[in-house]
């Protein structure tokens, strides 16, 4: 369970480089002429938060059967005709009233790049992980696109490698998509690629009324992951960096030692590591003991949703409730304390909860969820990125490209992955100040010692 142990040994090896030869990026247009509208996106949608850009990467090892194929072109092919059922997707997000924001379904296109690099699979290691060489090479961002509105709502490119195998690099406008949503998208595009479906097994909802603010917006829940802080620490840290650790069985059991027997058996994998992160996080900070910290967890609300409509739903359809502690009780109580602290946050997610978000948004001029001291997580463990086949296997990573996200880097994700030995376990991907990451590294470790002869 070394893990600043495992980071020293990756500092010693020489960084890889490649080159990348791009085509000219082309837009991919709906494959049939589709509904020319104007759709509003909802009030969740069109928070500041979401109003970002959010990189995804995925790496296919080459496929004997595959021979004589090409990767590049049975993906712009699937991609043009699954947007024919996600056309919004083919469109450009424009400024609506009051805040809220349109998209304008024009079928102008998804930017699509076509590449090559001199570099093979095995050149990137016994084990792929964020962050990954080169990545700008591998997902071509042009000048401005980062804008919201008026840009490419997705940006793919598709990158064949010297041993045959390739990598699909993707970024989503988030305003239009969430990650269930996204993954819907790309479940229909592989499986059109792989040619087992001609449109997509499950029905695309657009239905963003659902998700709109309620008039008069009426706020039922204390929404402290809104809160607008100020923070009282003078040093700025301007330099961030970005690492994965790996939590196997090993690791993860140690960790569940921490808690009493009846409490780990109702505990799930995500909230033991989002718990124990959040804690090391804060004493890595060394933020002042009589400050809160937050803790927000991206929690799907369409389970939560009477209406059936949500189920092909791929609007954002989620909430982050807080998790808020005093830094210092955080640090000194039992892990036991920050378990149940995220239990109870994310226990209060429901679809009168999601409405409230929508309602607070509207009155209080959509505001950023709360920076200061924060730290948000998603797992996306079970969201199914590793088992989309387009015909060349299921990927030997796949998921979240870069640890930070957007306007704001202090966000974690859990994502699913294997060591060098084969075993299955969790990547927790990073984003923190250069001077507090090795601090951060070292107490996973010392936690750990610590508490095992303590408990």
């Amino acid at each position: 369970m070394a893990f600043s142990h495992d980071l020293e040994e990756e500092s010693s090896s020489p960084p890889l480089v490649f080159h990348v030869r791009r085509s000219e990026p082309e837009l991919v247009a709906p494959a049939k002429p589709t509904p020319r509208e104007t759709k509003l996106l909802s009030d969740i949608d069109t928070q500041a938060g979401l109003r970002t850009q959010i990189p995804i990467i995925q790496f296919y090892r080459n496929d004997p059967s595959m021979a004589g194929k090409d990767p590049v072109e049975a993906i712009r092919h699937a991609l043009a005709e699954t947007l024919v059922f996600y056309y919004p997707l083919a469109g450009r997000i424009k400024d609506g009233p009051d805040g809220s924001l349109v998209v304008d379904c024009n079928e102008e296109g998804v930017m699509f790049i076509e590449a090559d690099a001199d570099v093979t699979l095995h050149q990137f290691g016994h084990t792929l992980k964020p962050p990954f060489p080169c990545f700008q090479q591998l997902l071509y961002q042009p000048p401005g696109s980062e804008a919201v509105t008026h840009t490419p709502l997705f940006i793919i490119q598709v990158t064949r490698l010297k041993c045959g195998g390739f990598i699909l690099a993707l970024r989503f406008n988030h305003a239009i998509v969430d990650g269930v949503g996204l993954i819907q998208f790309t479940i229909t595009m592989a499986g059109i690629a792989r040619g087992v479906f001609q449109e997509p097994p499950f029905k695309p909802v657009w239905r963003r009324d659902l998700l709109s603010a309620r008039d008069p917006p009426r706020v039922t829940f204390n929404h402290r992951e809104y809160e607008q802080l100020t923070d009282s620490n003078d040093a700025v840290l301007e330099s961030f960096e970005q690492r994965s650790f790996f939590f196997g069985p090993a690791e993860t059991a140690a960790i569940r030692a921490l808690l009493p027997h009846d409490l780990d058996q109702h505990t799930t994998t995500f909230e033991v590591l989002t718990s124990y992160v959040w804690r090391c996080r804060t004493r890595a900070l060394q933020i002042n003991p009589d400050e809160d910290v937050r803790m927000m967890c991206i929690v799907d609300a369409r389970d939560k949703f009477k209406s059936s409509l949500l189920t092909g739903y791929y609007g954002s359809c989620f909430a982050f409730p807080a998790a808020v502690a005093a830094a210092g009780e955080l640090c000194l109580e039992p892990l036991e304390y920050a378990v149940r602290l995220i239990q109870k946050a994310r226990g209060e997610v429901s679809e009168e909860y999601v409405h409230s978000v929508a309602d607070l948004m509207v009155s209080s001029g959509r505001p950023l969820f709360t920076v200061v001291r924060s730290c948000l997580v998603l797992d996306t463990t079970e969201a199914g990125f590793r088992d989309l086949d387009f015909g060349w296997g299921k990927a030997l990573y796949g998921g979240m490209a870069v640890a930070g996200a957007g306007m704001f880097p202090a966000v974690n994700f859990h994502v699913p992955s294997q060591n060098a030995k084969g075993e299955e376990g969790i990547l927790v991907l990073v984003s923190l100040p250069s001077q507090v990451m090795k601090i951060f590294a070292n107490e996973l470790d010392d936690n750990l010692v610590q508490n095992n002869t303590t408990i």
